[in-house]
């Protein structure tokens, strides 16, 4: 079992799409996404995910209101700033990440089997009791790749995937 990660989609619809097609196609059952969405158009394209949507503000966010607004129209309750979740046994912290000394504190503490943060646009693994899982940017703006990751529960591991 698979849980997709993504983040940082800045409005890109294109590649919303295809991190949506992706996900689909591998059975995902969740979906955190780790912020950064940025208009309320761009909600609509989650409409077709076939998992749950789990969804946290970021910095970039226009109108919050409208977006909520708007996921709600597909059944989806953004967590805001941030979300204390336990998925398939495991405990998970979702946060945009925009503040390194919070995202350290997280994994430090203890607390959680999985970090997953975004805000960075660096998809990255750090393997340790915690994981923490950056799955990049969705959109491939700054670093020229778009990017979603997934974490599999059998083997507690992280893979960034290129879409």
């Amino acid at each position: 079992m698979q849980i997709g990660l993504m983040a940082d989609t800045h409005d890109r619809l294109d590649a919303v799409e295809a991190a949506v097609d992706f996900f689909n196609s591998r059975g995902i059952s969740d979906v955190l996404h780790a912020g950064d969405l940025v208009s309320p158009f761009v909600v609509p394209k989650f409409a077709t995910l076939n998992a749950k949507l789990h969804y946290v503000w970021g910095n970039n966010e226009g109108d919050r209101e409208y977006i909520t607004a708007k996921f709600k129209e597909i059944g989806i309750v953004p967590h805001g700033d941030f979300a204390d979740l336990e998925l398939h046994g495991l405990r998970v912290a979702l946060l945009h990440g925009r503040h390194e000394a919070v995202v350290s504190s997280l994994v430090g503490s203890g607390s959680y089997d999985l970090v997953v943060r975004g805000h960075s646009h660096k998809a990255e693994i750090i393997d340790g009791k915690t994981k923490l899982i950056n799955p990049g940017e969705v959109c491939g703006y700054l670093s020229g790749r778009k990017t979603v990751a997934l974490f599999h529960l059998d083997g507690m591991r992280g893979e960034i995937v290129e879409i």
